[in-house]
């Protein structure tokens, strides 16, 4: 039958969210607070990724929002290294949307010098909902196989930078760094790739180096 492309239908939706995400931006803007929207596909390692950068970030005041369809064991995780962090339950929902960041925003009385959001895991839906973030991630692990540019296109397209974890699974694994590199390079030339390890603790530093270094230009450009 060849292929079959059906239209967007949640234009609407879309454009409501976009309202809200300004709103959240022109907040953190006043407030010099960064905020980071970390995507990718369930058990990619968002959690242990972000973990371990937590560790590079112990004289920041930081929080740690949380995206999952059920459960707060992820939340719990992070409060148990020390740092403040509340889950965000969907009841289904594949993504998290800019009115349910804004809904928890709300109610914090506490300004942060970082937010890090953990998407819900999903490639797709997170990738069209712009949370007013200042970087958005997305991870893409070893297992997963090295194809997924080209199939979730729009996940790179719409971020700032690709990390890829779990690199001490290559030996064992049938993954082609470089390949997978060039096709994200072909969607997005302008992506920053990382690899790392949050088991081995490898390239974590120099993605927490890079998101110091992107806070402190934006703020000198605010």
């Amino acid at each position: 039958m060849g292929e079959i492309k059906f239209e967007n239908l949640r234009i609407p939706i879309l454009k409501a969210n976009e309202l809200i995400a300004n709103k959240l931006r022109e907040k953190w803007d006043k407030e010099k607070t960064f905020v980071m929207n970390f995507i990718s596909s369930p058990g990619a390692g968002k959690t242990s990724l972000i973990e371990k950068i937590l560790n590079y970030f112990k004289e920041f005041k930081i929080i740690v929002l949380v995206g999952d369809i059920e459960t707060e064991r992820d939340a719990e995780r992070i409060r148990k290294k020390g740092f403040e962090s509340i889950q965000i339950i969907t009841g289904g929902a594949c993504h998290l949307e800019a009115v349910m960041i804004d809904q928890v925003i709300s109610k914090l009385k506490d300004r942060y010098d970082f937010i890090f959001i953990e998407n819900v895991g999903n490639l797709v839906c997170p990738s069209v909902y712009n949370l007013g973030e200042n970087l958005r991630f997305t991870l893409l692990s070893v297992p997963e196989g090295d194809d997924k540019p080209k199939k979730y296109p729009r996940a790179f397209l719409t971020s700032n930078a690709f990390i890829i974890t779990k690199i001490d699974l290559l030996p064992y694994l049938p993954f082609n760094v470089e390949n997978v590199k060039k096709e994200a390079k072909e969607i997005n030339p302008s992506l920053k790739i990382f690899e790392t390890s949050a088991l081995k603790e490898i390239g974590i530093e120099e993605v927490s180096n890079f998101i110091k270094e992107e806070r402190e230009n934006w703020i000198k450009g605010i």
